[in-house]
């Protein structure tokens, strides 16, 4: 798909800052994924049990995936995918996810790269 095709409805930390404890005192680190365009793939995910599509060389961050949820609880600092009929919520998430996760296998079969851009 092309950038400027729309697919699905997203959801994810909000933008802003956290303290973090590091040895040398308290740092900030960023909460939500910065922006940029990030290669995608599917791996297995030990912590849900199934493969997810995960986004490869993101700055401060890793094991950032895309995966079903409703509310910004459920997030875990990743990408829920669904439909925003609710403010502030997904609906038919696992269904979006699926659905996505064909596109991606569909692409790379074709032996295309699958790449998303993150806007804040």
């Amino acid at each position: 798909m092309g950038e400027a095709d729309y697919f699905c409805d997203t959801l994810e930390p909000p933008v802003r800052e956290v303290k973090t404890k590091s040895r040398g005192g308290i740092t900030q680190k960023p909460f939500a994924i910065p922006e940029g365009r990030y290669p995608l793939v599917i791996t297995y995910s030990p912590k849900f049990k199934k493969w997810l599509p995960l986004l490869l060389n993101v700055p401060q961050f890793s094991g950032i995936r895309i995966h079903a949820g409703n509310t910004p609880r459920d997030t875990a600092g990743c990408i829920l995918v669904g439909e925003n009929k609710l403010v502030g919520q997904l609906q038919n998430s696992t269904l979006w996810l699926n659905r996505l996760k064909q596109k991606i296998v569909e692409a790379k079969e074709r032996g295309e790269g699958v790449w998303i851009t993150i806007k804040n």
